[in-house]
């Protein structure tokens, strides 16, 4: 199979299990993010997250969480009791995905293509949870930040590729 040239063409699993195209994100703006309900930098960063995507949700802006478990063991539930805790807590209104490993052999497809596209200040490797990749609308990663960057933090480069002025 040909390797992948844009986050458009991975398909992965929702919260679930079922299928998720990400073909069907064509045309936004994308923050993906691995996040984690029991971090030091959990209620910053989901606190953030849900203002950014009621900011921005309208413009073909859209965020997707990948719950992840391997920094700590932050995230030890499964991906239903992660929807219920993120959802509840912290008014989550953007897809959940499937936990996923984002480092080593079995990282998920999706994050070895947005790992080997930018990377970080110490190499592909992921460090910690809330590590962002921000995706332009045709599928490309324009921007990856470190997991104490701060959602709000980055509106500028999200309105930039939203292409407008807010």
């Amino acid at each position: 199979m040909a390797a992948a040239s844009s986050v458009h063409g991975f398909t992965v699993k929702d919260a679930s299990g079922e299928d998720v195209h990400l073909s069907t994100f064509k045309g936004k703006v994308l923050l993906i993010v691995n996040v984690a309900s029991q971090c030091g930098l959990t209620n910053s960063n989901y606190t953030e997250l849900a203002q950014l995507h009621e900011m921005y949700k309208d413009q073909d802006f859209e965020i997707l969480a990948f719950p992840c478990n391997q920094f700590g063991g932050q995230e030890p539930g499964t991906s239903e009791e992660i929807v219920q805790l993120v959802c509840a807590r912290f008014k989550a209104k953007y897809p959940i995905l499937h936990k996923v490993d984002v480092n080593g052999e079995d990282a998920a497809p999706i994050y070895k293509f947005l790992k080997s596209s930018k990377t970080g200040p110490m190499g592909e490797d992921i460090k910690w949870n809330f590590a962002k990749f921000l995706v332009d609308r045709q599928g490309h990663v324009a921007e990856r930040y470190a997991p104490t960057t701060y959602p709000l933090s980055i509106q500028k480069d999200i309105k930039k590729l939203l292409g407008g002025s807010y």
